[in-house]
């Protein structure tokens, strides 16, 4: 598992050593708060090495500003803060309601 970190194809998959660090981080919160793995499990036998997986297999990557994101649209579910009351989501502003639109 750790072999496949010693390799450049990963570190240029990602783009960079500092990329591959902060992908593999938040990654890994996001699996140990709850987020399903994007890739078939069997066989792996801790978190690091799923991580490792989904890299590989370009399930996931970083976006332009930090964030994980998948590649596949329909796993964006698994990612945290993907829908409302999912850890890592973004509550709402206080006193924050919602309006409806008006023609005005």
């Amino acid at each position: 598992m750790l072999e496949e970190l010693k390799e450049e194809a990963i570190v240029n998959k990602v783009g960079g050593r500092f990329k591959l660090s902060t992908l593999i981080q938040k990654r890994m919160i996001a699996l140990n708060t709850g987020a399903k793995p994007l890739v078939d499990t069997r066989g792996l036998t801790d978190r690091m090495a799923i991580v490792i997986q989904e890299i590989l297999q370009d399930k996931i990557y970083l976006d332009a500003s930090g964030a994980v994101q998948a590649k596949n649209p329909t796993s964006l579910a698994n990612l945290p803060g993907a829908y409302p009351g999912m850890p890592g989501a973004t509550p709402p502003e206080p006193g924050a309601t919602a309006r409806p639109a008006t023609d005005d």
